[in-house]
Parts: C-alpha cells; sequence; structure tokens
C-alpha cells in the first residue's frame, strides 16, 4: 500500500456503504472489464472517505497491489505517467522485477519530457517570426522552417523508439500485474487543473491498458466534463469523450436503506450523528424537535453534502462558544434559537442571502426556497402550519422584496397572529 487508509468500514458505516464496496470488490475480481471503473459522486459527498474504506476492505484478502494516488497533490508535476509509475513501483516487492519495471520505464519517460521540450522550440521558433521586421522576415522563417523540419524528424525517430519502449514498459507491467494484479485508486481528480485531469485520463488509456491493471477513477463527473470543455471547447460532447477513456461507471447515493425499509438522506443522518457527537452542542437538544425538522427540511430542499453539514455543525459550535450565554443556549426561548439555527444555515449554504438579511434587502422568494415554503400561506385543513411556514410568516413582514406573497389571507390572519404569540410564549 503506498497510503495506509485511516478508516475502516468497522470504525463507521453509518450510511451502509460497505455492501456498494463489496460489490465494487466483486466487480473488480470478475472477468468482465469494467476498468477503467469511475466512482461518481458530487462534491462534499464522502468520495474519498469511502474510496479509502474501500482499499481497507479489499486489502483484506491480499489479492491486488492497492495503489493509492491523490491526483491533486501531484498535478503539479504536470506528468501523470511519472506519477502512476512512481505510485505502482512503490508497492513491488524490493526484488529484480522492481528494478526491471524501473529500467523499463525510464525510456517512455525520457520519450515524454523530450517530445514536449523540442515541440516547446519548433512552437517559439514559428511565434516569434510573426514580430520580426518585413525586411528579415523571409530569412528568419527558413531558418525557423529548417529548424522545425529538423525538430519533426527528431521526433518520428524518437516516436518509433517510444513505440518500442511503451511495448516493453507494458510487457513488464503485465509481468508483474500476471502474479498479482493491480489495482489503482485516483482520488481527487476533478480538483485537478483541466489540463491534469485530461492528461491523466489520455495516460491511463494509451499507456496503462495492461492485462492485470485496473483502475478506478474517484471524482465528480459534471467537474470532468467541465474540464474537458475547458481544454477542448464547448463544443466537444464531454459524456461521448469520456466513454471513450471509461468501461463503468456508479454513483454514491445521497440517501440510504434505514433498515426499515425507508430512504434516509445521508446527510441529514450525518447531521444528527454529529450533533449527539459534540461536547459543545449536545445538551441544546438541535436534533429533536423544530430545531431538527427545520434543518431536514433546509438539507433536504437544498442537497446539502456530508461536508457542508460539517461546516454548519462547526458554525453552531463557535457560535455556542462565542454567544453561549445568549438565547441559543436558553430552553425557554426555543423559537430565538430556532431563528439562531436558520441564520447559522444561511451563513454556511447563502452567504449572500445571510448578507442581504443584515442589509435589510432580503427576498422572501429566495427564504421561502431555501425552507422550501409556497406561498401564499394557508392553514387548509391543517391544525397548525409547519415551523418552516411559521418563520416564513414572521421573517417575509421585514423582507424587503417580495413579502407581500406570503402574507396569509385575511380570514386567516388572527388565527396566525395566534400561532406567533403561541411560539414565545
Amino acid at each position: 500500500m503506498t497510503q495506509a487508509p485511516s478508516m475502516t468500514f468497522d470504525d463507521r458505516d453509518e450510511f451502509g456503504r460497505k455492501k456498494i464496496a463489496e460489490r465494487i470488490i466483486t466487480l473488480l475480481n470478475s472477468d468482465i472489464t469494467v476498468s477503467p471503473l469511475v466512482l461518481d459522486g458530487s462534491w462534499g459527498l464522502g468520495k474519498t472517505e469511502f474510496c479509502q474504506k474501500l482499499i481497507s476492505l479489499m486489502k483484506k484478502d491480499d489479492t491486488h497491489h492497492l495503489v493509492y494516488i491523490d491526483a491533486f497533490k501531484a498535478d503539479h508535476a504536470d506528468e501523470p505517467l511519472l506519477t502512476v509509475l512512481a505510485k505502482v513501483i512503490e508497492v513491488l516487492p524490493e526484488d529484480k522485477k522492481k528494478e526491471k519495471l524501473i529500467e523499463k520505464a525510464l525510456p517512455a519517460l525520457r520519450y515524454g519530457l523530450k517530445v514536449g521540450g523540442k515541440a516547446l522550440v519548433a512552437h517559439v521558433l514559428r511565434q516569434d517570426t510573426d514580430s520580426i521586421f518585413d525586411d528579415f522576415d523571409q530569412e528568419v522563417k527558413a531558418a525557423a522552417d529548417k529548424a522545425i523540419d529538423e525538430s519533426v524528424e527528431s521526433l518520428l525517430n524518437d516516436h518509433v523508439e517510444a513505440d518500442k519502449n511503451l511495448r516493453t514498459l507494458q510487457s513488464a507491467l503485465k509481468s508483474v500485474a500476471a502474479e498479482k494484479p493491480i489495482v489503482l485508486f485516483v482520488d481527487e481528480l476533478d480538483r485537478c487543473r483541466p489540463d491534469f485531469a485530461v492528461l491523466m485520463l489520455e495516460t491511463i488509456k494509451h499507456t496503462f491498458d495492461v492485462e492485470g491493471v485496473q483502475f478506478v477513477l474517484v471524482t465528480n463527473t459534471d467537474q470532468l466534463k467541465a474540464s474537458i470543455n475547458h481544454c477542448y471547447g464547448s463544443a466537444i460532447d464531454a459524456k461521448r469523450y469520456i466513454d471513450k477513456f471509461v468501461k463503468f461507471s456508479l454513483s454514491l447515493p445521497h440517501t440510504y436503506d434505514n433498515r426499515q425499509h425507508n430512504a434516509e438522506v445521508s446527510a441529514v443522518t450525518h447531521y444528527k450523528n454529529l450533533l449527539e457527537k459534540s461536547d459543545i452542542l449536545c445538551e441544546l437538544k438541535l436534533d429533536k424537535y423544530a430545531h431538527f425538522w427545520l434543518a431536514e427540511r433546509v438539507i433536504n430542499e437544498n442537497s446539502i453534502s456530508l461536508r457542508e453539514v460539517e461546516t454548519l455543525i462547526r458554525h453552531l459550535e463557535i457560535y455556542q462558544i462565542l454567544y453561549g450565554h445568549e438565547p441559543l443556549s436558553n430552553q425557554e426561548q426555543w423559537m430565538v434559537k430556532l431563528m439562531r439555527v436558520l441564520g447559522a444555515m444561511m451563513v454556511c449554504f447563502k452567504p449572500n442571502m445571510a448578507k442581504n438579511t443584515v442589509s435589510d434587502s432580503l427576498d422572501a422568494l429566495e427564504l421561502a426556497t431555501f425552507m422550501g415554503v409556497t406561498g401564499p400561506l394557508s392553514f387548509g385543513n391543517r391544525r397548525a402550519p409547519t415551523h418552516p411556514e411559521m418563520l416564513m410568516f414572521m421573517l417575509a413582514q421585514s423582507c424587503k422584496y417580495n413579502g407581500e406573497k406570503f402574507k396569509p389571507s385575511r380570514d386567516q390572519r388572527v388565527r396566525w397572529d395566534n400561532e406567533e404569540q403561541g411560539y414565545f410564549q
């Protein structure tokens, strides 16, 4: 292992993802060609933690060389081939086979650097001629053309040699993988510079298409598509481009089975678990009743990620440390505490809306969308409004824009006023 994963599914598996990991391992062990396999997930969904737990689970059987690559940490080097080979070499046993692989890798690496250097020189020579005075233009261009022709001839010769070196390198990899297959997990690809991410994909396809060598790409596919369009232009169909490289893709779900045949949103469960574990917040009962119901509604309506939930918890803890004597810790004024929780969520998830609140320029429609409330407000056949609806009734009156859209009808106004008084008693 190049990097010992810090967590396992035995440590915790609150989202029931061990089953997903087991299925991925089954696919990787099967005769079906699924590599490169993409493990897709939106930002903050816990992809890296899942990847490390997956590696830990797979390591128990000791059937593969397992390689973890943080692509984001390597994208400054501009050499995906060097990055991947260095990680592969790390996990190989210290014997002559390891030395042989290094020996076969060097010519391929030298070729890549040589091509880059010569292409750059040729490009610079060609570009510089455009700014030369007309009197010397033809003469300099002739010299540049000669230099370019020599570079192209040299590149062609190098290319023939590189083909031979590449086949030798692949043969060496195949020999190593025949004894113990290699699985490389490339993480954080979506955080890399667009050109490096695309180059990594192309390197995997053209260099590591070797029997016994498999790749799992842990990434946000939408961001990867954006990287492709950044490099090749919006006219390129990014999905088709990715399909050329990827054999199979699966997504980490936002929900999980709570064993009661109900699908629960992972971020909501994560929020509740973190509240219970927090020494600062556990006594405030934010994981119960109205305060939890409000947070649950906002998390669901705004597709809040696991990482964003962790940010919210941190903000609540900071607030409690700084203003613990304020109403947030006062159980009697629970409505004020409810507003404090709403304020913390606005700061974390909708900072511009929070700023508009402070500057008295809040749009009621934006706030309603955030809480999942539709107007106009009405009791209908219900005995009482929901907590988000009650908050909208109170706050819409102070909104600069569209507050009138959330005014109850005249015949219900007295009933809403009574409900508001009850919230503060």
